[in-house]
């Protein structure tokens, strides 16, 4: 269940990707780069949303929380649908985001309620392998339903699955948070946690790396579409080829969660962070000797390399910021999300619009977040712990 309902934030994602040059056509967008802004409006509303959901689910319990996020994603699914320009479309995206920050972020907290170190990972890693599979079907879904439709059945195919997901989970789900573990709500309360959270180097230091790697990531999903189905000219075969890189990070999830009781987060990250941040300097100088313009099948193999080591290295990063914080894993878990979400959505913002026809920024943008999650983790990893609370 948990897996689905983070789903449903891929499924919002990559279902419209295909029909991002409609969209925009559609509603007068201005430039081309301009309908990447459907993709990145969402994330906008993930990043604003989690420090909102951690905290009330604090106060209020896990469920409520969840159930004032699909609220809100239902209404701005529905104002998507309905959409006749492209700002009133933006708007409904932020919306969709702003709710599907609750399942996003709650989910971790769910997990942490019940969970903690490796076997925390291993859950996460599952979660994350159905929920890298779903990017993997949707973009074929959405092509498809343009196929017979409108892109606007896209939205309301969204609407629909909205209206399951939160049927099953309200009949299915306990609440995971009991009556004497809720905290009253409170702004010094929260501010306390906030400071907590960020003078935490481990926390700070991979919520950071998460960050990083978000921001690569949404820089690529950003100009995938145009990558693919233009300048490759795959058209309607771009969701196979989008399906096969989603499936290497799902993999991936999969196999961490088999590997990491044996291995340790920590190894594992280790290992992925240096082999992929090898791989991308060796590639980036690779893209510059032909011009932007690299063979298809080395674009591919270089993806699939890269997106596997992401999929290591996102469940063990998730779990190693959140072991500190299981005293307040609400709203640790609000901070964590919303703080690297603010650090990728202006970055992979940056990355998508630098698009020109070539894959030069989005290997810039996977080449240097790499080099500055070595740093970064090479800073938590390198300076002894803090002690633990007496209060986790």
């Amino acid at each position: 269940m948990m897996a689905l309902m983070q789903s449903l934030v891929a499924l919002s994602i990559d279902a419209m990707l295909p029909a991002l040059t409609e969209i925009g056509q559609d509603l007068g967008a201005r430039a081309a780069n301009d309908s990447q802004l459907i993709v990145s409006f969402l994330f906008l509303g993930l990043a604003f949303g989690q420090g909102v959901y951690g905290p009330l689910s604090d106060t209020t319990g896990r469920k409520p929380a969840v159930y004032l996020g699909f609220t809100l994603f239902l209404v701005g699914s529905l104002l998507s649908l309905l959409a006749t320009d492209l700002n009133v479309m933006l708007g409904g995206r932020f919306l969709q985001g702003l709710g599907l920050a609750a399942p996003r972020c709650v989910i971790v907290a769910i997990v942490r309620d019940q969970y903690e170190g490796p076997a925390m990972a291993r859950v996460m890693s599952f979660v994350m392998t159905i929920f890298i599979f779903v990017p993997a079907i949707a973009p074929t879904l959405g092509q498809g339903i343009l196929l017979i439709a409108h892109w606007r059945a896209i939205f309301a195919t969204l609407l629909g699955c909205g209206l399951l997901t939160l049927a099953w989970f309200a009949l299915r789900l306990p609440e995971t948070l009991s009556v004497e573990r809720r905290i009253p709500f409170s702004l010094a309360r929260i501010k306390a946690a906030v400071i907590e959270v960020c003078s935490h180097r481990v926390s700070l230091g991979y919520t950071i790396s998460l960050g990083l790697i978000s921001s690569a990531f949404l820089g690529y999903l950003s100009s995938a579409q145009q990558i693919f189905q233009k300048q490759y000219q795959l058209g309607t075969m771009f969701p196979l080829y989008f399906a096969i890189l989603a499936l290497c990070i799902g993999s991936a999830s999969f196999v961490n969660g088999r590997l990491v009781m044996r291995f340790g987060m920590q190894n594992l990250s280790r290992w992925s962070k240096r082999f992929s941040t090898v791989i991308s300097l060796l590639f980036f100088l690779y893209v510059l000797s032909t011009g932007g313009q690299p063979p298809l099948w080395t674009m591919m193999g270089y993806m699939m390399i890269i997106l596997f080591c992401f999929g290591i290295m996102y469940g063990n990063l998730n779990a190693m910021a959140m072991e500190p914080l299981g005293h307040i894993a609400g709203i640790g878990a609000a901070v964590m999300g919303a703080l690297s979400t603010l650090i990728s959505v202006p970055c992979g913002i940056l990355i998508g619009h630098s698009y020109n026809g070539t894959v030069i920024p989005v290997i810039s943008g996977f080449m240097i977040s790499g080099v500055l999650i070595v740093v970064v983790m090479h800073w938590v990893e390198t300076v002894p712990s803090e002690p633990v609370s007496e209060t986790d």
